[in-house]
């Protein structure tokens, strides 16, 4: 990502988590994210309306949305502000996306890649990340499954700031 390159640390963790708070807010379901220079391109399944005098309540489609640089940037800061209004106990608490990509933002943070690539189905994230190592470049693949995800998940509040992830179960190069 453009903002990011030649930072000391890329912080996919606060991207996604914006990201995830903005697809959350959207309705999106079923979500495939890939990394392109400018930003990322992000298709789901959303809930379209029926139509006035249609007996259908509504349907999903499939929506294609490009995230810029500058969008990401106000997803982050909308979402800084929100977490700060969110001091209240009564607020309510963050979506499943913005949890979940949290997650897999800190997991990728750790990876240190060179692109991102995911898809989620049914609450299971399957990422391939472009990585560099002594070898050279090669893509590992990753599968947060669904039960492995609400575990992370759950997990989150006292992993932030702390020691690292150990990883999803299922990791191949």
């Amino acid at each position: 990502m453009r903002i990011y390159d030649g930072s000391p640390r890329q912080d996919f963790e606060e991207v996604f988590r914006s990201i995830g708070a903005y697809l959350d807010g959207r309705g999106m379901q079923e979500v495939l994210l890939t990394e392109t220079a400018e930003g990322f391109v992000v298709q789901g399944l959303v809930l379209a309306a029926g139509g006035a005098h249609s007996d259908v309540a509504g349907q999903a489609v499939k929506e294609t949305l490009t995230l810029l640089d500058d969008d990401i940037s106000r997803f982050m800061d909308d979402g800084l502000a929100r977490r700060a209004a969110r001091s209240d106990a009564a607020a309510s608490g963050p979506g499943y996306y913005e949890d979940a990509l949290r997650v897999i933002g800190r997991y990728i943070d750790e990876q240190r890649p060179r692109d991102v690539f995911f898809f989620e189905q049914g609450g299971s994230f399957v990422l391939r990340l472009l990585v560099s190592d002594r070898t050279g470049m090669h893509h590992v693949l990753v599968e947060f499954p669904r039960d492995e995800m609400d575990q992370l998940i759950e997990a989150g509040p006292g992993q932030r700031r702390g020691p690292g992830l150990t990883g999803p179960a299922n990791q191949r190069s």
